[in-house]
């Protein structure tokens, strides 16, 4: 259809030392609660308000929504509160009244002022920021599985101790102590960094904790000393620490350290002994080395938020899609099409190089309200209606169009597409025509308007009397929820992994962040792309309740600042976390003026773009592999003659067809990794505003891709690319080749700028891939 424009705390060993610290006798005062501890993500969701009180997919186990008459879920119960520390903290408003010290009753001195967190007062670690994150926590950040996550956090402490960091990672279905750890290194600025890969599919939880490591912060004092007398008692107090570590340890480590330890402690009492062998017996490297795997860790700061990671499979990261109605996939003018003739077309499809074939609603089509051809609003008796006009007297959203075939037909393709490499994507479209079988049997599920007829789909001036719209804030709320989800879970019982989810931003959030939720949790791998084409902060939201990709605003983005603004945004902004682009040159529904003109030089530049821009992009396919550009009237988007309204006949033996060029491009895709994320998009200087140039390198550096297109779809334009060779990997100074996989053409480029020149009448774009090395005669057996 049409679209609008534009926790409670892990208990460590602090919280050991705490109970068993002697409790100070204050005078009595009112009973307080404790400050929150840190919260999990399932505490989290029980304190969110009610708008937000759906898990977030990669945590904890949504809340249960049964269908009517069955109560409403309750929401979680707040943690309950810990044993009170031995200094317990006063209520907030006495605290804000009180003074930095209060005097003890019973003898007028002054006692130490309650921590304000309610803390062990000996804790002195800070975490004070970890990253990645979204909204500190609420919601997961994404990546795939595989994939390196690089984490930062801000750690210090008062004085000159040394601090110890530490990222812990798991599975979000284990426990807190099957946590793998990693050592974070210290960057610069008490900025702290480590990596971790998650090896699956699936939900992670990772944080951050840090302690002041006492015998590092020893030896590095001890490092420094020059005065003997200073030597021998710092040599003591090490000492101490290193039998600390002994008795941490066990086995032959133990049995080391013990000994350094008594070494240490002989050396330093023999009067007017050697200081300075001393002090190289204290800072011996390999038995440091065996101390530091046994930290003191009783007062160990641990961020207070665990955050939530969701591993995707690579599909959901990069995917190539290809959009067709089945209905129109006959060859034969003015015959239905059927599942059977989408197969014909799989070939062809998986040698343009699409991974991901979308198709429109394939379910029995509403006959009231039908609309015609053109968005007529009455319909010829031959009309077929818009497959968005879910539902008829031949079943609902779990039934099948039947002159597209049966449930079987559709199995077989969906078995035939994955034999081609390719996987089925179905349109999700949470709408009913007047006459699905919902409407008379769930009325509470729509909207009626007091002439005693249901509200239908609007978005003034527009009017879509032919769908109507179901009512989340009805009365039956749980049962709508559940039928909903019941829909995608058929269809992954037939087969279907991934779901392109039509105007998701006119459903209730809440519905989305259980529904996606529940599934994830059983089918981890499932896929959900978010046709939202509204205001940012709309799509973004769906991104971070659980939808895997998200539209974007790519078709209305055509200069050259434009692009540069965008894709800057998409790649590296606060959003690249969890908002992951899936950018179309086109949609049923969106023919930009800037292609109405038909010249093949704007469809390829648009491809390329498209393709090289964002690891993930889609198009209409036949309608854009034939470049079939006409609107229904000056100045609109939609297509004259639209398949959303009528059966269509495409001549794919058309030798103007596309369909050669985006192989070639696709195959450029799949064959070079730096294609395959986002996140090392950079803009290049090129000193003309009809010229675009970026560049993408893979994480380990090898592949770097150059592309430079012509944004004019007229003229010849040239000019003068800013690429530093060093930026590259290319030593300063040396040659380095610029293979072309678009022409097949191989080009000598040194130092930091570099001429290029563009044709759109041939080829409107450059996809160089850097070779970083031309070889010579020493590369050959001949020469041995």
């Amino acid at each position: 259809m049409a679209k609008t424009p534009a926790t409670k705390k892990t208990p460590t060993a602090a919280a050991a030392k705490k109970t068993a610290a002697p409790k100070v006798t204050a005078a009595k005062t009112p009973a307080v609660a404790k400050a929150p501890a840190r919260k999990t993500a399932a505490a989290r969701a029980a304190v969110v308000p009610p708008g937000d009180r759906i898990v977030a997919p990669a945590v904890a186990a949504a809340p249960s929504i049964a269908p009517a008459p069955a109560p409403a879920p309750a929401p979680a119960p707040a943690p309950a509160p810990a044993p009170a520390p031995a200094l317990a903290s006063a209520p907030a408003p006495e605290r804000a009244q009180s003074s930095t010290q209060t005097t003890d009753r019973r003898h007028g001195s002054p006692r130490p002022p309650e921590h304000p967190t309610g803390e062990d007062g000996r804790v002195r670690a800070v975490v004070d920021a970890v990253m990645p994150n979204v909204d500190n926590g609420r919601f997961p950040v994404k990546r795939v599985a595989g994939d390196t996550v690089h984490v930062v956090a801000h750690c210090f402490t008062d004085g000159h101790d040394v601090p110890r960091v530490m990222l812990r990672w798991r599975a979000a279905d284990q426990p807190d102590s099957a946590a793998h750890e990693v050592p974070m290194k210290l960057k610069f600025n008490d900025i702290w960094e480590a990596d971790f890969a998650p090896p699956a599919v699936g939900p992670y939880i990772y944080s951050v904790v840090c302690w002041v490591d006492s015998f590092a912060s020893w030896r590095h004092e001890m490092a420094r000393r020059v005065d003997p007398e200073d030597i021998r008692i710092a040599a003591q107090v090490g000492a101490i620490e290193i039998a600390g570590a002994a008795a941490r340890a066990a086995g032959d480590d133990r049995t080391m350290l013990e000994s350094w330890a008594r070494d240490i402690e002989a050396a330093a009492k023999v009067p007017d002994g050697d200081a300075h062998a001393l002090k190289a017996l204290t800072l011996d490297e390999p038995l440091t080395e065996i101390v530091s795997r046994y930290p003191d860790r009783s007062l160990e700061t641990r961020y207070p938020v665990d955050f939530p990671l969701y591993a995707d499979r690579q599909r959901a990261n990069f995917s190539t899609w290809y959009e067709l109605f089945p209905r129109s996939a006959s060859p034969e003018p003015g015959r239905h099409g059927t599942f059977k003739d989408v197969e014909t077309r799989l070939p062809a499809i998986a040698a343009m190089g699409f991974d991901v074939l979308y198709l429109p609603p394939i379910h029995p089509i509403g006959r009231v309200n039908r609309k015609g051809r053109n968005n007529a609003l009455v319909a010829e008796p031959d009309d077929v209606g818009s497959p968005w006009a879910i539902g008829s007297a031949e079943g609902g959203h779990k039934s099948i169009h039947p002159q597209l075939g049966t449930a079987e037909d559709f199995r077989h393709l969906v078995a035939a597409a994955a034999e081609a490499g390719i996987e089925i994507a179905l349109d999700i479209a949470f709408q009913c025509a007047p006459d699905h079988p919902y409407v008379k049997e769930h009325p509470s599920w729509f909207k009626w308007r007091p002439d005693g007829t249901v509200q239908y789909a609007e978005n003034p001036p527009k009017k879509y009397q032919d769908i109507y719209p179901f009512n989340f804030e009805s009365e039956d709320w749980r049962g709508l929820w559940a039928e909903l989800k019941s829909v995608i879970d058929h269809w992954i019982g037939e087969g279907v992994k991934i779901f392109r989810v039509d105007n998701p931003h006119t459903k209730a959030f809440p519905f989305w962040e259980w529904a996606i939720g529940e599934i994830k949790r059983e089918h981890p791998d499932a896929i959900f792309l978010a046709e939202a084409f509204t205001r940012p902060k709309v799509m973004h939201r769906l991104a971070k309740v659980g939808f895997t990709q998200s539209y974007t605003y790519f078709t209305w983005r055509n200069t050259k600042e434009e692009l540069e603004e965008y894709f800057t945004e998409l790649s590296s902004g606060l959003g690249c976390e969890y908002f992951r682009p899936n950018v179309w040159p086109n949609t049923p529904d969106i023919l930009h003026e800037q292609i109405q003109g038909g010249e093949a030089s704007v469809y390829m530049a648009r491809l390329v773009l498209a393709a090289t821009l964002a690891a993930t992009y889609g198009m209409y396919g036949p309608v854009y592999e034939l470049r079939n550009h006409l609107p229904r009237h000056h100045g609109s988007e939609e297509y004259l003659d639209s398949e959303k309204y009528q059966l269509r006949t495409w001549n794919h033996d058309d030798p103007e067809s596309l369909a050669p060029f985006i192989a070639r491009v696709n195959r450029i895709r799949r064959d070079n990794p730096a294609l395959h994320d986002n996140r090392s998009l950079r803009f290049l200087p090129i000193d003309n505003d009809q010229l675009i140039a970026y560049a993408k390198a893979s994480p380990d550096g090898d592949n770097v891709i150059v592309t430079v297109v012509n944004l004019d779809p007229h003229n010849v334009q040239s000019g003068w690319v800013g690429l530093d060779a060093e930026s590259i990997g290319v030593e300063p100074g040396h040659e380095f080749q610029m293979h072309d996989l678009l022409s097949n053409q191989r080009f000598q480029w040194q130092g930091s700028h570099h001429y290029v020149s563009l044709d759109p009448h041939s080829v409107p774009a450059h996809i160089f891939v850097v070779r970083r090395r031309s070889r010579d005669e020493r590369d050959f057996d001949y020469f041995q």
